[in-house]
């Protein structure tokens, strides 16, 4: 990825909705430019998909929460995915640090949350895990 790639990114993150004329103006190159450049991250799968952001206030029923995850010995990857396969995690991320992994947390009720802890800590290969629940989210 170049500079332009970056931009391009930046600007879609900022607003996914962008029309290819608005990206074209913004970064100041043609619509066939960015329209390749689309089609290129997307193929590449730089670019995976893109979604819709909610403030956290329009979700006030949902529960969120960060866990991070204590891997033992070479398990990494067979925790990883176990940790993909659970329906709480809506992301997963490899990190350094006291933690191996963080794992973000979604689920409706406190019910809920307690049934994804209780299965998470059945996974082999995990040594340990502490869970923070996002109480107020700023940004």
């Amino acid at each position: 990825m170049d500079d332009l790639d970056q931009q391009l990114i930046a600007l879609l993150r900022q607003d996914a909705r962008l029309s290819v004329a608005d990206l074209a103006h913004k970064l100041k190159v043609s619509r066939g430019t960015v329209t390749n450049r689309l089609r290129k991250l997307e193929d590449t799968q730089v670019i995976v998909g893109y979604t819709v952001r909610l403030k956290p206030e329009a979700q006030t029923e949902r529960i969120r929460a960060w866990m991070g995850v204590l891997v033992e010995g070479n398990q990494t990857r067979l925790v990883i995915a176990s940790l993909l396969g659970e329906p709480a995690v809506s992301a997963l991320h490899d990190t350094n640090g006291r933690w191996d992994l963080l794992a973000e947390l979604e689920v409706g009720t406190m019910a809920e949350l307690s049934k994804a802890l209780e299965r998470v800590r059945l996974i082999s290969g995990i040594r340990g895990t502490e869970t923070s629940i996002l109480l107020n989210s700023y940004r």
